[in-house]
């Protein structure tokens, strides 16, 4: 299984060290970070090292509110998106592909709340995560 990369608690992720560990896909990694910079600049995002994982995980809010949290992997990140099962109909009859709704639907619970990560490597692969986020923002 593939791993976060991002486990030594000393090297904070700054621009080089996410470089050497996403290799290409630091292309949509700046994209992303655009993005969120254009369309939400009210969005924060921080770098935190988690024991319990063992890797640094970057954290998207609004305000309190959790956006999504995103691992770094070796030429890859992926955003993990929860929704409370409340959200599902809004999901089901989105515009997602097959896949991530399935993934949904079939996902484990955390009490009344379910993840959907998306994977991705390069530019293309953020349409997905840009529909969660307005999802994300329509629902309350």
């Amino acid at each position: 299984m593939n791993e976060p990369c991002l486990n030594d608690k000393n090297e904070y992720p700054d621009n080089k060290v996410l470089k050497r560990h996403l290799v290409d896909a630091k292309d949509a990694w700046d994209e992303f970070a655009a993005f969120l910079e254009s369309n939400y600049p009210d969005y924060t995002g921080e770098w935190r090292y988690y024991i319990d994982g063992k890797s640094w995980l970057y954290k998207i809010t609004r305000k309190t509110r959790t956006i999504c949290w995103v691992s770094v992997y070796r030429k890859k990140f992926t955003t993990t998106f929860y929704f409370p099962d409340r959200a599902e109909s809004l999901i089901v009859n989105s515009t997602l592909r097959k896949k991530y709704i399935e993934q949904f639907v079939d996902a484990r619970h955390f009490g009344k709340t379910r993840g959907l990560t998306v994977n991705i490597r390069k530019v293309a692969d953020l349409s997905t995560t840009k529909k969660l986020i307005a999802i994300k923002e329509n629902f309350k």
